[in-house]
C-alpha cells in the first residue's frame, strides 16, 4: 500500500478514537466531570471542558492533516498524561478492574508511540499539510 495511503489510514484510525471521545465528553459534561472528580482532580468541570475540547479539536486536526507534527506531539503527551492519571494504580483491588486499567494504560502508551511516529513523518501528501488533492496526482 502506498505510503500516503497508510498515513491517511493512520490519521483516520487515530482520529476515530479522539473525535468521538471529545464529542462524548462535551455532550456529557456532568458525567465527564464526575469521572475527573473521582480521580481527585481539582476543578473537574473545567478539566472536563478542556479535555473534551482538546480531544475533539486535536482529533479533527489529525483527521484533516493540519499542523500534524505539532498536534501529534501534543496528543502523544496527552496520552501519556491521561494514561498515568486515569489508569495507573486504578482498580481498587479488583483483579478484573486492575487488569482493565493496566491494559488501558498500555493502550495510551502505545497511542503516544503512534503519535510520535506521525509527528516525525508528517501527515503525508493526502492532507491539508501536504496540499495534494488533485485527481491523478503522482502521490505515493
Amino acid at each position: 500500500m502506498p505510503g500516503n495511503a497508510l498515513l491517511l489510514l493512520s490519521r483516520l484510525l487515530l482520529a476515530a478514537l479522539f473525535v468521538p471521545s471529545g464529542f462524548h465528553a462535551l455532550t456529557d459534561i456532568a458525567g465527564t466531570a464526575g469521572y475527573f472528580a473521582g480521580l481527585g482532580l481539582p476543578l473537574p468541570t473545567l478539566v472536563a471542558w478542556a479535555t473534551g475540547l482538546f480531544e475533539l479539536i486535536a482529533g479533527l486536526l489529525i483527521l484533516i492533516g493540519l499542523k500534524t507534527p505539532i498536534v501529534a506531539l501534543l496528543l502523544a503527551a496527552f496520552c501519556i498524561a491521561a494514561g498515568f492519571i486515569g489508569h495507573y494504580g486504578q482498580g481498587d483491588g479488583d483483579p478484573t478492574l486492575t487488569f482493565m486499567h493496566s491494559q488501558m494504560l498500555m493502550k495510551d502508551i502505545a497511542l503516544s508511540g503512534g503519535f510520535l511516529a506521525l509527528a516525525m513523518t508528517g501527515a503525508g501528501a493526502w492532507s491539508i499539510d501536504g496540499r495534494s488533492f488533485s485527481i491523478g496526482a503522482d502521490a505515493t
